[in-house]
């Protein structure tokens, strides 16, 4: 996969962020967006629009290259200044992260299937690793992993339970991970499936994604053995390639959301007087100003700087770790003081400064919650420190 070059991707990211403030923002009061994320004839109408104007899927281009980790942070900074906007231009999770595996992982079948119409914004998808934390299973460590997929013939039969599962409600394509006596693996499925039913959709602080977060049972799920992805047994370290990317693309997403939601809070203090003189001229409320020009520059040079780490082809673990706890800390941080600044009107629906602060606050768990994030670290800490002194 090959860049764009920057001026190139610059230009990309100028289209999408005037589609983004122009066409989308408009939408951010549609009754069609709910609690669970917005309807699909919403996520398809706003498609339709993206299409017309020539940025839906920006981050692959026409010849189906993708644009650099670097190039990708330029463009999906500027879709997600709007909520809308990642569904709008298709760079939202869990799809986009989805299609960055499919692209490396996938068979050709795989890619013609599944991949051409995610690509094309006419399929949603979904990812099923997270398991009940309840019955033991798989969530913020992976090798507790209950699901299991048995090899009956030229199938696979897949039995388990899945919770948090991103976009379940109304996806088109699935990758399912499962333990095989090899270990872990993942297979591409159609949706929906009888063999995969959604017990609920699960109410959450967060109400940006499509179909919501769903609590899913797997009932003898039989999918054909040309329908795993990659070899049997690699599912951890196919997962190590989408998670990484995916940790960062969160990261820019809603560095444009809280980006944002600063420009609303920023306007509010100008405009707003109170004891005599505009609120930005209040020292208290001017330096949780200058506080969050400081936490945004330094989220953006931390994306920056992971993702050229992972443009030199390696997987960056440790350094996308790095990026997920220092951007989500610090975009919480500046979420936090836009509504703060605002008072009563940062915590009403009235402006995007409360969702992007309820989504903001998610993502701090999602992909990983800081203290796992950190504890990684600490181990890899530990690591080093015996290497260095065995040399």
């Amino acid at each position: 996969m090959s860049g764009a070059g920057a001026a190139k991707t610059a230009e990309i990211a100028a289209r999408v962020e005037a589609f983004v403030r122009d066409v989308v923002v408009p939408y951010e009061k549609d009754p069609r967006c709910g609690n669970h994320g917005p309807t699909d004839a919403l996520v398809a109408e706003l498609r339709e629009k993206a299409r017309a104007a020539g940025v839906l899927t920006p981050h692959i281009l026409a010849d189906g290259s993708h644009l650099t980790q670097r190039e990708t942070a330029t463009v999906l900074k500027a879709s997600g200044l709007s909520p809308l906007g990642p569904v709008a231009v298709n760079t939202m999770a869990p799809d986009e992260g989805n299609m960055y595996l499919l692209g490396k992982v996938g068979s050709s079948e795989m890619k013609e299937r599944f991949l051409k119409p995610m690509i094309e914004g006419r399929a949603r998808s979904a990812f099923f690793m997270t398991e009940p934390a309840g019955e033991g299973g798989a969530g913020s460590d992976p090798s507790m992993m209950q699901t299991t997929a048995v090899q009956d013939g030229n199938h696979w039969v897949i039995n388990g339970r899945k919770t948090f599962i991103t976009g379940a409600k109304g996806a088109k394509v699935g990758i399912v991970m499962a333990k095989s006596t090899a270990g872990a693996c993942m297979f591409v499925v159609d949706l929906p499936d009888p063999a995969i039913r959604i017990d609920r959709v699960i109410d959450t602080i967060d109400s940006s994604m499509p179909g919501g977060h769903s609590m899913v049972t797997i009932d003898n799920l039989r999918v054909p053995a040309d329908q795993m992805l990659g070899e049997n047994g690699g599912g951890f370290n196919y997962a190590q390639v989408r998670l990484s990317p995916a940790r960062l693309s969160h990261c820019m997403r809603w560095f444009g959301a809280t980006k944002r939601a600063n420009e609303i809070a920023t306007a509010y203090a100008v405009k707003r007087h109170a004891f005599g003189k505009p609120l930005i001229d209040h020292e208290g409320v001017g330096f949780m100003l200058a506080d969050n020009l400081i936490d945004l520059k330094q989220a953006e040079l931390m994306i920056d700087w992971c993702a050229d780490v992972l443009d030199t082809g390696v997987l960056g673990t440790a350094e996308s770790s790095m990026a997920k706890v220092a951007v989500s800390e610090a975009l919480y941080r500046v979420a936090d003081r836009c509504v703060q600044v605002m008072g009563g009107t940062g915590v009403s629906t009235d402006t995007i400064v409360e969702q992007v602060f309820r989504e903001v606050r998610a993502f701090r768990i999602y992909d990983g919650p800081t203290e796992v994030h950190k504890w990684s670290l600490a181990k890899k800490i530990k690591r080093d420190a015996a290497k260095s002194a065995s040399t």
